[in-house]
């Protein structure tokens, strides 16, 4: 998958982020029967319920892509429709909601909460460790990748190259025990149901409307401080993301098949916000100072399986700049990647 040099509009972007690889079209055709992406609403799913339609389609391989959620905006609902992709609005809280879905052998969850999860803390452990618990109870026998996040691992020393899928989890805060509340139920009934499960523990992934580097890229924009409290991160151009989660279906396994999915560098926040500054001609303005650990996960089993991503961080940064220089539209969903206290 190449990606242009500019990317100028919204429909370009989705264009790319939604562009397969030759090895998703291959999984899409090896892939048996329909696949439902539970919480296509979010960030993500919009991209990666049109990656899989298009690679179905390159595959030739006729089947349902349905996605789920509450479409509080109908706007999307008819822009995934119009992309041959079946909508199905539902409270996936709501059990007998759940219950009247229709049966899948391909599961994708994507339903969680992160934003807002502190003062709502009871809604997000309901949406990230019970919510999982009723889809494993109402789709036994489906074939289910799921998302999670490194947030499990909670903060390492910068210099060791990230928290790897044998590190033991710990987590910090009510958001990320929620998110390692979802692993293990979906390990549970992994084992006892024999579901086959992958795992993907993303952080942090960036699409030019979201992601640390379009946080970053708007604070030097604007001339606000940059909080260096966690001073590094990693990243991954959210179309790769895609076509890792895709491909993630030939791994599914029981006990569940666990994955790092990020970049294989770690960038260092100051560097990144300098380089961004010279592209924006704007001076970063920065508060507090590094500290020696940070959220970050290692990345060689997932660029041993999948290869390496398309674009790589100094292809990414640039493309940033020059979305948020041009005034382009945003998601409005903040990282809050420099929390230390696992607070989002």
């Amino acid at each position: 998958m190449s990606v242009e040099e500019s990317t100028r509009s919204v429909p370009e972007l989705e264009q790319l982020l939604a562009r397969p690889t030759p090895e998703v079209v291959e999984t899409m055709r090896r892939m048996k029967g329909d696949l439902m992406l539970l919480g296509v609403g979010g960030k993500m799913g919009p991209s990666l319920a049109r990656m899989a339609r298009r690679a179905s389609e390159l595959a030739g391989v006729s089947r349902r892509i349905i996605g789920v959620a509450r479409f509080s905006s109908p706007q999307l609902a008819g822009e995934l429709q119009a992309g041959g992709i079946e909508t199905i609005a539902c409270d996936l809280l709501d059990e007998k909601a759940l219950e009247r879905l229709p049966d899948v052998p391909n599961l994708l969850f994507l339903a969680g909460m992160k934003f807002g999860a502190t003062g709502q803390e009871a809604l997000t452990w309901a949406m990230n460790a019970h919510l999982p618990a009723l889809v494993c109870r109402r789709f036994p026998q489906s074939r289910i990748v799921a998302f999670s996040t490194g947030n499990v691992y909670g903060l390492v020393p910068v210099t060791g190259g990230g928290s790897r899928e044998t590190d033991p989890p710990a987590p910090v805060g009510e958001y990320a025990m929620s998110c390692l509340g979802r692993e293990r139920i979906f390990e549970h009934f992994s084992r006892t149901r024999g579901t086959p499960v992958a795992l993907i523990r993303l952080n942090y992934a960036c699409d030019l409307r979201y992601g640390v580097l379009v946080d970053l890229a708007q604070k030097v924009a604007g001339g606000r401080p940059v909080d260096l409290a966690i001073g590094a991160f990693n990243t991954i151009w959210q179309g790769d993301a895609n076509a890792v989660t895709l491909r993630c279906f030939d791994h599914a396994a029981t006990p569940p098949f666990v994955i790092n999915l990020t970049g294989p560098e770690t960038l260092f926040v100051r560097e990144a916000c300098e380089r961004l500054g010279s592209l924006l001609g704007k001076k970063p303005v920065f508060a507090g100072a590094e500290q020696t650990t940070a959220l970050l996960s290692n990345s060689k089993r997932c660029i041993e399986l999948f290869g390496p991503p398309s674009m790589k961080a100094c292809e990414l940064i640039p493309r940033v700049a020059q979305w948020i220089g041009n005034s382009g539209p945003t998601l409005n969903k903040p990282t809050h990647f420099e929390s230390r206290d696992g607070k989002f």
